[in-house]
Order: C-alpha cells, then sequence, then structure tokens
C-alpha cells in the first residue's frame, strides 16, 4: 500500500487453504488434498445427528454451511478448485493419506 508516495506495511491474513487451492489450479494439479486432523467433513459435528459427507458435488457441499474457524475454509478451497479444474479435492485425516488419495477415505468434492 501506498501513503504519500511512500510504500507502507498493513496487517494482512492470508488463509492457507485458499491459498493452497489457487496453487494446485495454477500447477494444474490432478488432485487437491487437505490433510486435517478428522477423517471427513462432518454436517452437525459435535452433535448426536453428526455425519460424516463422502462423495459430493460442489453444488451439494455449498448447501451446509460450515464453522469459519475450522472447516468452511477448507470446503470454499475445495470447491473452488473442484469448480475451476474439473478434477476433485479431498478433505481428511493425516493418518489416511494414501486412502484419500485413491479416493477411499475423506471427504470428496467433484463439480
Amino acid at each position: 500500500m501506498y501513503q504519500d508516495g511512500a510504500l507502507v506495511g498493513v496487517e494482512a491474513v492470508i488463509d492457507k487453504d485458499r491459498a493452497s487451492a489457487l496453487l494446485a489450479k495454477e500447477l494444474h494439479a490432478d488432485l487437491y488434498v487437505m490433510l486435517t486432523d478428522v477423517d471427513a467433513v462432518y454436517v452437525d459435528y459435535g452433535q448426536q445427528t453428526q455425519r460424516a459427507l463422502g462423495a459430493i458435488t460442489v453444488d451439494e457441499a455449498e448447501q451446509y454451511r460450515f464453522p469459519a474457524g475450522s472447516m468452511g475454509p477448507k470446503v470454499e478451497a475445495a470447491c473452488s478448485f473442484a469448480r475451476a479444474s474439473g478434477k476433485m479435492a479431498v478433505i481428511g485425516s493425516l493418518n489416511e493419506a494414501s486412502e484419500l488419495i485413491h479416493g477411499e477415505k475423506g471427504t470428496r468434492i467433484t463439480a
């Protein structure tokens, strides 16, 4: 930012999920993988009605509201990648990375 012709620093936050989705799109990645501490994206997380989302489309994912401080940015980033690339994004556990890559675990989001 410039102020009176001089460069001035500003505070900013760069969301890691959105930034990595943009990078994946720019690199023409075949798959966008987000590793986290839970095995999938859950609807009603922490409640008796909670359920994991498996294979879903961007349109289906966008029908839900996820917390801004946790799954919200991850789902938004996954949807952005899937929509722009036509390829799959997956969200799931670090401990199940191999299964995520092979489409066997986690939440898989496609256009």
